[in-house]
Formats: structure tokens, C-alpha cells, sequence
């Protein structure tokens, strides 16, 4: 029996249920529909509750953080491979958070946060300087390697940084995109915060990138899937790290600039004129004098 245990222990692909994910993803989404339909009617009773694009960010939230909770992701981020445990986080932290934001609607972010108590709390925590220092402090924390090793074997530990690294993006999301337009920055202070965020976790990734030895001898086990070794897992992981979110906002901020300045300085270097109307041009010939001919 003990070695049958130790069989199943040592097969990564094996299937593993996660009640407590499921719970999650069906309290996300009865939550959701439960807001639009009841509290959304009360709330606009004459305008529209959610467009579509909202409901296609929120599918897409849900379905990402799926992915990134259930199995085979979890469990092979949190027993075998750090690099999948690095792109969990990064699902976790750079694309979930801004689906999030762009599938809730002004009311709905009105509605959860108050006007009450949590409201300046909330917009003091999202403001840019304390959201990034924030974001890039849960950063640094998630890659001690003691607390790695500790979280690996403790579930709740394992599950509280996720709901940390989840909040703090959140957080660092809000003043470029978060549902209250009044708290967001002009184009350029994005597109310079957006670069600030891409440059603090490339410290722990080049660090992770190019360290003797393994970092995380939790990860250091004889099971290897795939045949990757630790030490290359441990590159990737900080391949994933330092590539991965620097492209994605580097993107962002790509898409920002020439959706604003570009469309701009093309609407300025357009030649095209706005057609004339019927009137415009009759009313033009009644101004004009009439020219007449000299006499001979």
C-alpha cells in the first residue's frame, strides 16, 4: 500500500480535484449574474446593464483563472515545476486583473466599493505610486525563497499569496483602466507607469536567471516532467518572469500610444474636406459678386 501511495505521488499528470476551485469559479460567476440581472436592473433601470465587451473580458477572466487554479497548472506549478508555478503567477497577476476591470461596469465598481469607509481606502491604495509600490513589493515577497518552499506544502499559505499577488494587481491596474475614468492618469503618465512595472521584476528574474545552484529546493526533487532539469526549470522560470510580463506591457503600451498620439497626428495630416451640402454651395454663389464684362 505504501508503495502504491508513493506510485501515485510520483505521477504528475494524475488527475487532481480542487473543490475549493470549482466553489470559486461558480461563486465568480453567480455573483457576476446575480449583479447584472437583479442589482444592475435597480441600479439602471434605463440604460444598458453590460455591453458585450464586457461580458467577453469577464468569460475570458474566468477562463484564465481557471486555468491557472485548477489542474494540471496547479499542480504542477506547486510540486514540480517552478517555471509553471512563474507562469501561474503571471496569468494571475497580468492577465486576469485587467479582464477584471474591463468586464466591470462603472455602477458595479460603485456599488461594491461604497461611498463609505472603503472608498478612500480603496482610492488611496490605487493611486499610482502606492498601487506600483505595492505591486512590486508582492513581487519581491512571492520569490523569498523560505516562503516558496513554505507555501509549496502549505495550502493556505500557498492559496493567501495568490489572493496577495491577485489584489495587489488589481491595485496596480486601477489607475490605467479601472472602471472609475476619474481615477485614471493621462496617456503618457500610463504609458510611463505601465514601463515603470515592467522594470522592478526583472531584479528576482535575473537573479533567478543566473544563480549558481538551485534557489528553491523544493522544486529540486527527482521527478522531472518533461525532463527538464532544476536548473534549467529555474531559467525558465525567470525567462517567464522577465520576458513575459515586460512583453505584454511593453504591448500595452504600444497599443496606448498609437491609439492616442497616432490617430491624432493622422486626423491633423488628413486632406480629405467635408462634403458640401446643397444649401453651402447656393449660399456661396449668392455672396459672390458678380463679375462683369468690361465695355469696348
Amino acid at each position: 500500500m505504501i508503495a502504491e501511495a508513493a506510485n501515485l505521488d510520483l505521477q504528475p499528470w494524475r488527475f487532481q480535484f480542487h473543490p475549493e476551485v470549482w466553489l470559486l469559479i461558480a461563486f465568480v460567476i453567480g455573483s457576476y449574474t446575480y449583479a447584472i440581472r437583479v442589482i444592475g436592473k435597480r441600479v439602471q433601470p434605463s440604460g444598458d446593464v453590460v455591453s458585450r465587451k464586457q461580458l467577453r473580458a469577464f468569460v475570458a477572466a474566468v477562463v484564465l483563472l481557471w486555468v491557472a487554479s485548477d489542474w494540471p497548472m496547479h499542480d504542477i506549478s506547486e510540486e514540480y515545476l517552478y517555471s509553471a508555478h512563474m507562469l501561474q503567477h503571471m496569468i494571475l497577476s497580468y492577465f486576469v486583473p485587467p479582464l477584471v476591470w474591463l468586464a466591470t461596469p462603472a455602477w458595479l465598481f460603485d456599488v461594491v466599493v461604497g461611498r463609505g469607509r472603503a472608498l478612500p481606502v480603496v482610492r488611496f491604495l490605487s493611486r499610482p505610486p502606492i498601487a506600483g509600490v505595492l505591486f512590486n513589493l508582492v513581487v519581491m515577497i512571492t520569490h523569498i525563497p523560505a516562503l516558496v518552499n513554505q507555501s509549496v506544502s502549505n495550502g493556505p499559505l500557498h492559496y493567501s499569496l495568490h489572493v496577495l499577488v491577485v489584489v495587489s494587481s488589481l491595485l496596480m491596474w486601477i489607475p490605467v483602466l479601472g472602471p472609475n475614468r476619474s481615477w485614471h492618469m493621462g496617456y503618457g503618465g500610463k504609458m510611463i507607469y505601465l514601463f515603470l512595472m515592467s522594470v522592478v521584476p526583472t531584479v528576482p528574474a535575473g537573479w533567478l536567471t543566473f544563480a549558481e545552484g538551485v534557489v528553491y529546493r523544493s522544486y529540486d526533487i527527482p521527478v522531472r516532467v518533461w525532463g527538464i532539469s532544476a536548473t534549467v526549470d529555474q531559467q525558465l522560470a525567470g525567462a517567464v518572469m522577465k520576458l513575459g510580463g515586460s512583453i505584454f506591457l511593453w504591448t500595452v503600451i504600444t497599443y496606448m500610444f498609437f491609439k492616442r498620439f497616432m490617430s491624432r497626428f493622422s486626423a491633423e495630416q488628413s486632406y480629405k474636406q467635408p462634403a458640401l451640402t446643397y444649401e453651402e454651395v447656393a449660399e456661396a454663389f449668392e455672396k459672390t459678386p458678380a463679375v462683369t464684362e468690361p465695355q469696348r
